[in-house]
């Protein structure tokens, strides 16, 4: 918003009386808050929203005594707008203003916008005002595609600010350093991350099989004394899980492990874990022979994620985990919890299942 500068009426008194005359200008309606304060060495010129009636100015005088009514020019206070509509009202249509997100994701000092087809060409204004208007964000990236591949990256469009993906972000007393555009990070996910931290006993050992910057994994044990083995084949989420480890002190606690997550379990985590995290939604039940692997023999909890635009999508959630564990020779001997996490596309949810596995 650029400040304009504009020939106002304004009333001058001494500098010494300067603070009376503006509570006196309030209780009058007279001051134009939205404009500056000039001052010079001895005078301050209260800019006003109008001319002042006779009945005013005698009011004035029997208050303040001598004063001055001129015109100056006075600049704009350019405060900051309190919404991205308030921001973009004159310079968008009223179609293009409705189409206009309504919320986004911050990660750490960065937006992430979803910008609808009806915003395209007016993306970067769009970005330019979430600036202006959250002064707590320095960069504005738009989603350019869905999550993609095995290593679970997303591309994105820089919109305003600073050129950057990389970020530190701050979660249930814990700090991530994320970058992304090279690994996946869901601020969504915050709440997730400290329920299934709360339910961790100590001395359990967890295997979180797609670990990515390690926010199940460092949460966890920074909550409570247990040895997290947090996998990703994602070598670049990894090199952060480690520095993410350090930042939170939680070294030796989490053991940061690179590769394939099914050749892992086979060669070094058979039979080791007393919970198993599956935070892979999109094709978690391809693992679930994994996880039943990885499982003490007497028995563990999974946390089995998936995603349904099923009217029955938690019940369709709870068939597909109990199918998958019996056909690896184990049983759901008790269903702990089944919710809806969050809305990941229109119709679409993502579902949480704790099972107890024996």
């Amino acid at each position: 918003m650029v400040s304009l500068v504009v020939q106002r009426p304004c009333l001058v008194v001494p500098k010494r009386r300067g603070q009376e005359a503006r509570i006196l200008l309030s209780e009058l309606n007279l001051l134009d808050n939205r404009m500056r304060v000039l001052t010079d060495s001895e005078k301050i010129f209260w800019p006003l929203v109008r001319e002042i009636s006779d009945d005013e100015r005698l009011m004035l005088q029997d208050r303040l005594g001598d004063f001055e009514l001129v015109y100056a020019k006075i600049e704009s206070r350019n405060k900051r707008p309190k919404s991205i509509l308030e921001e973009l009202e004159e310079k968008l249509t009223p179609s293009q203003l409705a189409a206009i997100p309504h919320s986004f994701d911050i990660v750490g000092d960065i937006a992430v916008l979803e910008i609808p087809d009806e915003l395209f060409d007016q993306r970067f204004l769009v970005g330019e005002a979430v600036l202006r208007v959250h002064k707590n964000i320095k960069v504005v990236l738009a989603k350019a595609g869905k999550i993609d591949g095995v290593a679970r990256i997303r591309r994105f469009t820089h919109l305003a600010g600073e050129n950057r993906t990389t970020t530190l972000h701050r979660e249930n007393n814990c700090v991530f350093r994320v970058d992304l555009a090279s690994a996946y990070f869901s601020p969504r996910l915050v709440t997730e991350h400290a329920r299934v931290a709360h339910q961790v006993a100590p001395r359990e050992v967890v295997v979180d099989l797609f670990a990515g910057v390690g926010p199940f994994s460092i949460q966890i044990a920074k909550k409570v004394d247990a040895l997290v083995y947090a996998i990703d084949i994602n070598k670049t989420a990894v090199d952060l899980l480690k520095l993410n480890i350090h930042l939170n002190k939680v070294d030796g606690r989490v053991i940061p492990i690179l590769g394939d997550a099914r050749k892992i379990v086979e060669e070094r985590l058979f039979s080791k874990a007393d919970r198993v995290i599956m935070n892979l939604p999109g094709s978690a039940e391809s693992f679930i022979d994994v996880a039943c692997r990885a499982i003490k023999a007497g028995g563990g909890i999974i946390h089995y994620y998936q995603f349904s635009s099923s009217p029955e999508a938690m019940d369709e959630a709870v068939n597909t985990l109990e199918k998958g564990v019996e056909a690896n020779s184990r049983k759901v001997n008790k269903i702990l919890e089944c919710k809806k996490v969050r809305p990941s596309a229109p119709h679409e949810w993502q579902i949480v299942v704790d099972a107890k596995i024996r």
